[in-house]
């Protein structure tokens, strides 16, 4: 067999101690070795979930051990993502990147650059692309069930009326906080992937809350190059929640309220080992159907461990990279773009 891909996860917060962690350790074939972080409830965290990692203070000891390691996955605040992602490729280490890879497109290609030139894997967490409604809506697509799409419409909402503080919520530019590098992340890269390339940009990114520095409560179109029409609506004060998804075709419409099973479960403890894991209750199944006849349909179940495989398959067998880093340097356009048209109030051509 082979040897295990050994893996430093640098930030034990939300995303490293909730999301991969607990998928690193699960995926075959990949070995949690070290853990980066400083904060000393982290590091006794770190240490009960993952006995056998060692420990680190610092990026730098990560570098000076690169040839024992593998795969370097950056976890930390957005800010940190170019830096440490640019230091794991000039110490030769493939890299996984949280979303979003960079506060802009130019930083992101820049990147992504620098890992084609000096032959390292670079990919992106974009584990949305495995969330079951996703899948299911994919699946629907593809076997012509809707019919032809003409408009997508897709929600991440929440009812936060106050705030939490933290960098998520820093007006700085490099801390790329707000809702639209959150939410709308993985909002983006959910409808290129279905649809393919953006043509037309419009944006509305408002500050709801008292005090807030940076957009809680937005809205963005897209029109594809193929004709679709996307509509994405991102938000922490949302008091009643929409649907996470409305897809309306020639044929008929798919409608599905409630999010994802799989990071509740993350958070419950669970793992991808878990038969019944990315499983939802008959209860959140989506509808399909046009006028008043339908049906529900079983949502697939989610799948997060599926990015982790890719990741293992690239490095083993030289297969592509789970999330293709163009097509989030893409996504990252259309972030840019959304800005532009939320400050000049208008629609911002991409193509």
């Amino acid at each position: 067999m082979s040897p295990p891909i050994r893996v430093a996860l640098l930030g034990y917060g939300l995303a490293g101690a909730v999301f991969h962690a607990p998928l690193i350790a699960a995926v075959e074939g990949l070995e949690l070795a070290a853990i980066v972080t400083r904060d000393e409830k982290r590091r006794t965290r770190a240490r009960r979930d993952h006995p056998s990692a060692a420990v680190l203070g610092s990026p730098e000891e990560v570098w000076e051990r690169a040839g024992d390691l593998d795969l370097v996955v950056v976890a930390a605040a957005n800010r940190a993502h170019v830096p440490l992602a640019r230091s794991s490729i000039q110490a030769e280490l493939a890299v996984v990147v949280d979303k979003p890879l960079a506060a802009s497109a130019d930083e992101g290609r820049s990147l992504v650059r620098d890992a084609r030139e000096r032959g390292v894997m670079l990919t992106v967490f974009q584990n949305r692309r495995w969330d079951g409604d996703f899948l299911t809506v994919r699946g629907l697509l593809e076997e012509g069930a809707l019919g032809d799409v003409a408009r997508f419409e897709s929600r991440f909402e929440r009812w936060r009326p106050e705030l939490s503080g933290g960098w998520r919520e820093s007006g700085d530019p490099q801390d790329a906080g707000g809702l639209l590098n959150d939410l709308g992340s993985h909002l983006v890269d959910q409808v290129l992937f279905l649809f393919g390339p953006a043509a037309q940009v419009y944006a509305e990114l408002d500050t709801r809350r008292a005090g807030a520095q940076t957009d809680d409560d937005s809205f963005v179109a897209l029109l594809h190059e193929s004709g679709v029409r996307s509509h994405l609506w991102m938000s922490a004060v949302a008091a009643q929640l929409g649907p996470r998804f409305r897809v309306l075709g020639s044929r008929a419409a798919y409608v599905k309220f409630g999010i994802d099973v799989q990071e509740e479960l993350l958070h419950a403890g669970r793992r991808p080992d878990d038969p019944l894991w990315g499983r939802e209750p008959e209860d959140r199944w989506g509808s399909l159907g046009a006028g008043d006849e339908f049906r529900r349909i079983p949502t697939v179940p989610g799948a997060y461990q599926r990015f982790y495989e890719g990741v293992v398959l690239a490095l083993r067998e030289d297969a592509p990279p789970p999330v293709d880093p163009d097509g989030v340097v893409a996504g990252l356009e259309v972030l840019d773009a959304a800005r532009k048209s939320a400050r000049e109030r208008r629609v911002v051509e991409l193509r």
